[in-house]
């Protein structure tokens, strides 16, 4: 183990896979000396594990109704976490609905960066009127707050889970074009962008093969931290009926069902929402911690 660590953090190495394995060596150190990001990955980890193991963790179908016991207060035994209105245990959905939120927060993950890459490096690179058409396009979408445009677009592409991530998706791209506009702009001038352009690089390798992976670092911290912003619109857009639909066990779902026992039965409503506050603080925890490791004026502290 010390020859692998030795090799690991050799100040030399002799070639890219050790110099690339070493830097995510030393990332990880920096990572592992802050509490609280490791908090935020232990919450995120139990996450993808109770989502990975939800029949097993379950208890209960989360769908099969049972009136008898409907409105059970946590403890109850059988039901820890109590019932619903339906007599659903609440633990059950919860972990079920961790599936939901996964579902959504990875498809998000893939489409809005990618969307804000693309944007934002071609006008960072060609500059000029391709920069002002493309910047106008999402300083329009930024003139809308995010919750009110992801209504209006599942207002017209109907509810579902589906048409819920597309609408997030096409509500959350615009800072992350911003933010790979800004990196395209410090570097496109750099000494190595020209060498490779004397080469006869055209403009697309220049973007997709050296500008993009300087682009990463930021991009990656922006989508931790907006994550938690996506679960929250996920479960308003749920809350209003506009996203997941019963007998699914979304938790924006699952608090607008309990919202009218929440004075007697507070549980109801409370639970999900304990988890979708826990969950949004252990992304929000994680992506400040990969600030400081990918960061390179925090890594040079």
């Amino acid at each position: 183990m010390s020859t692998l660590t030795e090799w690991l953090r050799d100040p030399n190495p002799t070639s890219r896979r050790q110099a690339k394995l070493g830097q995510l060596w030393l990332g990880w150190l920096r990572l592992k000396r802050n509490p609280l990001a490791m908090a935020g990955l232990v919450i995120i980890g139990l996450l993808l594990v109770i989502a990975a193991f939800a029949p097993v963790l379950a208890t209960h179908d989360p769908i099969a109704q049972n009136l008898q016991n409907r409105l059970q207060p946590p403890l109850t035994p059988g039901h820890w976490l109590g019932t619903d209105d339906f007599g659903r245990d609440i633990w059950s959905r919860i972990v079920y609905g961790s599936r939901i939120t996964l579902y959504i927060i990875a498809l998000v993950a893939v489409t809005a960066p990618l969307i804000g890459l693309m944007v934002g490096t071609v006008a960072g690179y060609f500059g000029g009127w391709v920069d002002a058409v493309l910047m106008r396009l999402t300083d329009i979408f930024l003139a809308f707050p995010r919750l009110i445009l992801a209504l209006a677009l599942v207002a017209v592409l109907g509810p579902g889970i589906e048409n819920a991530v597309l609408a997030i998706a096409l509500t959350a791209w615009p800072p992350y074009a911003r933010v790979a506009r800004a990196e395209t702009l410090t570097v496109r001038n750099s000494d190595y962008i020209a060498a490779v352009r004397l080469q006869g690089a055209g403009a697309g390798r220049v973007i997709w093969g050296h500008i993009v992976p300087m682009c990463l670092p930021s991009v990656i911290i922006r989508v931790t931290l907006d994550m938690a912003g996506v679960i929250l619109i996920a479960a308003g857009l749920g809350f209003l009926g506009l996203g997941a639909q019963p007998p699914l066990s979304e938790w924006g779902l699952m608090i607008s069902a309990g919202r009218k026992y929440l004075f007697e039965q507070w549980w109801v409503a409370t639970m999900p929402g304990l988890a979708i506050f826990i969950v949004s603080l252990g992304f929000n925890l994680l992506g400040d911690g990969l600030r400081d490791v990918l960061d390179p004026r925090s890594a040079a502290k």
